[in-house]
């Protein structure tokens, strides 16, 4: 036979089940998407941990270490802001001879290195198709105002996307539209120089 205690102790069992169930209450979901957001974000794929993760960028990566470049880019992407990085490959990097690549990584060559490295970012997220785009609106050529201050020329040549810096150099986009996070980065095959 059942005690009113134990009968008491059944009905109260009973009554919590539907408190067990798999729904979460809007609290609970509210506080798991916030958790994922926050994951999110510490996920390697901003600008920096992309570049980093590639191999063929070391010296970029480096460079952009070196130069201070790293946190202001960092301190930008946890903001609102998004860039369009022309990141060159170690090989771009290489066409600058040893002795100026060495010079540029010395401390007391920071800001010029700086500059040198703002001179390929431009504001804002742009795909390759979004550059052809503004070419193609601007009559053949597409000016991008880098954050730097400066301008890049762009322009296509047959199905490639090709940049002029200040000093009139050109380099080629050889991998487009590596997204991250806060923006997008092309791959270029020289560095751009400043005027």
């Amino acid at each position: 036979m059942f005690s009113p205690r134990k009968l008491l102790v059944a009905c109260v069992v009973l009554a919590m089940i539907p408190a067990c169930s798999s729904e979460m209450s809007e609290e609970d979901k509210a506080l798991y998407e916030e958790r994922m957001a926050r994951e999110k974000a510490k996920s390697p794929t901003v600008i920096m941990a992309v570049i980093q993760a590639n191999p063929d960028l070391s010296t970029v990566a480096t460079a952009v270490g070196v130069s201070g470049v790293a946190e202001a880019l960092q301190a930008q992407s946890e903001g609102s802001g998004e860039y369009t990085v022309f990141a060159g490959t170690n090989e771009a990097f290489n066409k600058l001879g040893m002795d100026e690549l060495n010079a540029l990584l010395q401390p007391d060559k920071k800001e010029e290195l700086a500059n040198i490295l703002r001179y390929h970012v431009v504001e804002g997220n742009m795909s390759a198709a979004d550059i052809a785009k503004a070419i193609a609106d601007g009559g053949g050529t597409a000016s991008l105002t880098t954050v730097q201050g400066g301008v890049l020329k762009a322009t296509m040549v047959g199905d490639t996307l090709v940049l002029t810096d200040a000093k009139g150099n050109k380099s080629t986009v050889t991998g487009a539209d590596v997204k991250a996070t806060n923006g997008t980065i092309h791959i270029i095959d020289n560095v751009l120089m400043p005027g």
